[in-house]
């Protein structure tokens, strides 16, 4: 008699590739969690898929970063290899998604490259995120995930793969990325920290605010958007369901590193049943509205389910 129905193929992997290495890197941060080699990240792949996950989205930790973020389109960068090697391995049996944004790659570790004043240029930064989009869609991307929240990134994503010809390439925003104080592990996974201990404040949403959650959202979809994403999960769960009421497109929700790393640790020290909290968090994810989940839990909980 439930009402809400959680299954494997709600989940989307988180999954990190690293440059120059040769076996899976743990990171102590998230735990049970790894910097995969090319070839790890290709059995890391067959394995989800043969428990029935259907969807990874990829993010890459190049081996040397520069002021623009340059390895984020090369054609030689990791996360384009990476994609090439698991379009070989899957086809189309696995929905390979990418993270699009720039500060895995800078040296300074904004999302996008700076201006006079040390803060990302909006609109120089967005030029740029269209020869990513091109980079992933040729080396094998089915969908591109715009994560650096610049003003019109969608549209720019949008009109630079059309004009190269990859008009099923489909665009799923980070339309409601909030600035929040739980993506602690996540740099730490991509070896990120931003140059002079400055913070992302000026360009990801205040978490106090709901409606202007709602008009980042709308402002995504008519650019082009095909599906929109609220990232963190848990603590905005107000802001999934009020996009659910308005929005048809695909809702997606990221329940983040620091989200996970809170139930690892705690069940390491036995306060809570790990496994009954990762289940009933992600429910409640599904029952505010989302249709798909990116979570460092899918492999735990595709065992599970």
């Amino acid at each position: 008699m439930a009402e809400t129905r959680l299954g494997v193929d709600d989940l989307i992997a988180p999954l990190f590739v690293r440059e120059g290495i040769d076996a899976p890197v743990p990171i102590v941060s998230l735990p049970g969690v790894m910097q995969h080699s090319r070839a790890s990240l290709r059995q890391e792949v067959a394995e989800l898929r043969a428990m029935g996950i259907n969807a990874v989205i990829l993010f890459g930790i190049p081996a040397h970063k520069d002021a623009e973020g340059s390895q984020a389109w090369a054609a030689d960068g990791i996360v384009q290899m990476a994609l090439r090697d698991l379009r070989d391995d899957v086809g189309d049996d696995v929905v390979l998604m990418a993270d699009l944004c720039l500060d895995e790659y800078t040296s300074h570790g904004h999302c996008g490259v700076l201006d006079d004043h040390g803060q990302p240029d909006n609109d120089a930064t967005i030029e740029l995120y269209g020869q990513v989009a091109v980079a992933q869609a040729e080396a094998g991307a089915s969908i591109v995930a715009p994560s650096g929240m610049m003003d019109g990134q969608v549209l720019a994503i949008r009109e630079a793969l059309d004009e190269e010809g990859f008009h099923d390439v489909a665009i799923m925003a980070y339309a409601a990325k909030f600035a929040s104080a739980l993506y602690g592990p996540f740099r730490d996974a991509v070896d990120v920290t931003i140059e002079g201990g400055g913070d992302r404040k000026g360009y990801q949403q205040d978490y106090r605010n709901a409606r202007e959650a709602l008009e980042e959202i709308r402002f995504d979809l008519a650019e082009g958007a095909d599906m929109v994403m609220v990232k963190p999960a848990l603590a905005y769960l107000d802001i999934i369901s009020r996009a659910r009421a308005e929005v048809d497109v695909p809702l997606a929700a990221y329940h983040v590193s620091g989200e996970y790393a809170m139930i690892k640790a705690a069940a390491e020290r036995g306060w809570i049943d790990g496994d009954a909290v990762a289940l009933e968090q992600l429910t409640a994810i599904k029952r505010a509205g989302a249709d798909l989940i990116l979570t460092y839990l899918a492999r735990d909980l595709a065992a599970a389910l």
